[in-house]
């Protein structure tokens, strides 16, 4: 079995504060620990499960957060960003047979996560075929473009029910809550011990029940919070602008989406 993680930090437990997950900050170091030490106890449970490769992807700010030297010697990672339009999925291919999603947070304009965002703060909302989408949104569909099925995610409660509204089979851990600027979370001890049994159990059943259909078509608005942003991403070929903070991109194609919001929200 080949399994890819993509790892964020914004879920990851305990977090509540962007000192703690931006790496110029004071707080920064202890919680690259805890996300290092969720990515690794998720390795673990794949291996558990039967997985004989597994490639991590970086995917937090600088893609250069997880401390390698605490990874276990069957697992391979990809640090930095490539440029490539699947971004936080760089690495993966049509030879996976699961994706899993760690440290996972809440899409932007919601409260279950004090750290809820998605891409970057500069977006207020990513809306794809009507519906307010997360970062998981995105790059399940990327998954589901590879025909690589997402079976497994931890993060804050409110992406674990979106991961479930949009994939219903698949494995959740909800390691916090957010409450306003607060954070309810558990332990890291046992949000460790969760999701290593919860990757284990996810990777042993049957991984096509997580298979995620692509829509046929993609109507997608990008809502952002300054008009100006808005105003300079507008030449992007086949980029619409109907409104001032709002673009517009549709297309059949759903890697020309990713290849649109490469160069539309950066």
């Amino acid at each position: 079995m080949k399994v890819f993680i993509s790892a964020d930090i914004e879920g990851t437990a305990g977090i509540a504060d962007w000192d703690e997950a931006l790496k110029e900050r004071p707080d920064y170091q202890e919680f690259r620990e805890l996300m290092t030490a969720e990515v690794a106890a998720a390795c673990e449970g794949a291996k558990a499960a039967g997985a004989k490769e597994i490639l991590i992807k970086d995917a937090h700010q600088t893609g250069r957060n997880l401390i390698v030297s605490k990874l276990p010697d069957h697992a391979s990672i990809v640090r930095g960003w490539s440029g490539h339009p699947h971004v936080m999925m760089f690495g993966l291919d049509k030879s996976f047979d699961a994706a899993l999603f760690t440290g996972y947070h809440a899409k932007a304009g919601v409260e279950a996560n004090p750290l809820a965002h998605t891409m970057n703060d500069r977006i207020s909302r990513l809306i794809i075929n009507g519906e307010v989408a997360s970062e998981f949104t995105v790059n399940a569909y990327t998954a589901a473009l590879l025909g690589v099925p997402p079976v497994f995610l931890s993060g804050d409660r409110g992406i674990c029910d979106d991961a479930r509204a949009l994939v219903p089979e698949i494995g959740t851990v909800a390691v916090s809550e957010g409450f306003g600027r607060a954070a309810l979370s558990m332990s890291p001890a046992r949000a460790i011990d969760r999701i290593r049994e919860g990757v284990e159990k996810a990777l042993s059943r049957d991984l096509t029940a997580c298979r995620l259909d692509l829509p046929r078509h993609f109507d997608v608005e990008i809502e952002f919070n300054n008009p100006t942003d808005a105003y300079r991403a507008s030449w992007y070929p086949g980029a619409e602008h109907p409104r001032e903070r709002t673009l517009r991109f549709v297309s059949d194609d759903y890697f020309e989406v990713l290849r649109a919001l490469r160069f539309l929200t950066v």
